[in-house]
């Protein structure tokens, strides 16, 4: 069966039906037309019903038949508006129905779409249900973008059937700014478990040294280094996620829940408490030394990369190359641009006495949980750590004081400084004025990178939201900008017009 070809699937009983609307509420997004088609009986109404409680997460939400209303609209994590048109007297009415605006923010179900056939989107998803002995066959054509997430759906189906779920309900959990997304898995008996959904993409163009940006900045492009640095953590006491069940080639993995509450408060602001043991947990990590070469399978060893300057000056050249244009409306010239760089060169040749051990790279709020209950290290849940490189371990202390998504006022960080530094002093053997140093400087490289980061997630990726963190960001580098070691990054900023 090729990619675009149509999915035959057949549906035993009414279980499979719901199971099968479930899975495909997974597949949908904004702007997608299902089109249910077949005749009375046939399980139109089963599978659209089994859909939107799945959206909605909520068993017992009311799916009344739009047959007289014809149109039945709900608010839900992605707008879902359920069109019933066996009553539609001309096709010309589907406008008046508000149509065109639903499947602007929202998904469009279409029972009876053959009454509106000219008017429905021409990259409509179309599903043929029809009788099949005791139970009911569902053909699907579609657009390869809407054809490939539903097969994507299908592949994260047959790999739960194969780890021993066949029957489990999938509930959307999260995507982040890369491109994995979670799903919250409930198994017949067992507790909540949490699959992670990596698809493998094709290399990206080159942009150094015939190298794509993955590869320059060391972003890991599979499951291997996750697995890795969750199995090493783990071993060393730290609450990382078991691994339950791994398909290296799909990415595709089923892993431990560690909870669900974080390290803000209901109103977005940091806890002070859980940042302070966030900050202990890092300190006891940066005490340890992980090894460079893990086993992750017989055939596998994942190496843990360098922060090399290579991949500190690809990510500092996002101010370059996206936040300078944006601030000013003009590119830097060659001028500026080498002497910018130049002055990072300088940098990164005083991190060359710096502590150096595994730095988790995103050690901040969106990926810490918080563990009532537990004692110690334990208490912090760590998710995301499959970029992981080994460097200044003053970099990750940046990413938790300075979290790039909420503000840390002076007087928390302050705190979280004090404490890690008298942390790691206990430690002994505790260079803190060179670690001082080398903390402004990956503080400034961490925060130039989010300044043009934040741009191109608007520009290029149309994601305006995070253009909000720009103040704080670059509230942060000034910060780091108080150390003498900064003054000519921050006298070539002033000349520039970043800040």
């Amino acid at each position: 069966m090729t990619e675009n070809s149509a999915i035959s699937l057949f549906l035993k009983d009414e279980a499979a039906t719901i199971r099968f609307g479930e899975d495909l509420a997974l597949a949908l997004k904004a702007g997608d037309c299902l089109a249910l088609s077949g005749d009375l009986g046939a399980g139109k109404s089963s599978l659209a019903r089994a859909l939107l409680r799945a959206i909605a997460d909520d068993e017992r939400l009311e799916v009344p038949s739009p047959t007289f209303t014809l149109v039945q609209s709900y608010d839900l994590r992605i707008p879902v508006s359920h069109f019933d048109l066996y009553r539609l007297a001309d096709g010309a009415e589907l406008e008046e129905l508000g149509f065109d605006e639903a499947i602007q923010s929202g998904i469009c179900l279409v029972e009876w779409p053959e009454m509106a056939e000219g008017e429905l989107p021409a990259d409509r998803i179309a599903m043929k249900l029809e009788h099949e002995g005791s139970g009911r066959r569902a053909t699907i054509a579609a657009p390869p973008g809407q054809m490939q997430r539903i097969r994507r759906a299908l592949a994260i189906r047959a790999f739960l059937t194969k780890a021993g779920h066949p029957t489990a309900r999938r509930r959307f959990l999260t995507g982040d700014a890369s491109l994995r997304a979670y799903e919250a898995i409930y198994p017949d008996q067992d507790g909540r478990k949490i699959l992670m959904d990596w698809p493998p993409l094709p290399e990206g163009p080159a942009v150094l040294d015939g190298k794509p940006y993955p590869k320059v900045a060391h972003i890991a492009e599979n499951a291997y280094p996750f697995v890795a640095i969750a199995n090493v953590l783990r071993k060393r006491g730290f609450a990382t996620p078991e691994i339950y069940e791994v398909d290296y080639d799909q990415g595709i993995l089923l892993i431990e829940d560690l909870g669900s509450d974080g390290v803000l408060d209901a109103d977005g602001k940091p806890i002070a408490q859980r940042y302070r043991q966030s900050v202990a947990c890092l300190a006891q990590l940066h005490g340890m030394k992980i090894p460079r070469d893990i086993r992750v399978t017989e055939t596998r060893i994942h190496h843990i990369p360098d922060f090399d300057r290579t991949a500190m000056k690809m990510e500092v050249r996002l101010a370059l190359d996206w936040y300078l244009p944006w601030q000013r409306g003009t590119a830097a010239s060659d001028p500026e641009r080498q002497e910018y760089l130049a002055i990072w060169d300088a940098l990164i040749d005083d991190l060359a006495s710096a502590e150096k051990n595994l730095l988790l790279r995103d050690f901040h709020s969106p990926n810490i949980i918080w563990r009532e209950g537990q004692q110690g290290i334990q208490k912090i849940g760590l998710i995301d750590f499959q970029d992981a490189m080994i460097g200044p371990t003053a970099y990750d202390l940046a990413s938790i004081v300075q979290d790039a998504r909420v503000t840390i006022e002076p007087a928390l960080f302050k705190q979280l400084m004090d404490d890690y530094l008298a942390l790691r002093r206990a430690q002994g053997n505790f260079a803190e004025a060179g670690f001082l140093k080398s903390w402004a400087i990956m503080s400034a490289q961490r925060n130039c990178k989010l300044a043009g980061l934040w741009v191109r997630l608007l520009q290029r990726d149309g994601k305006p939201g995070y253009t909000k963190h720009m103040p704080r960001t670059l509230s942060y580098l000034k910060v780091a900008f108080e150390h003498e070691a900064l003054a000519p990054l921050r006298d070539w900023c002033a000349r520039a017009g970043i800040g």
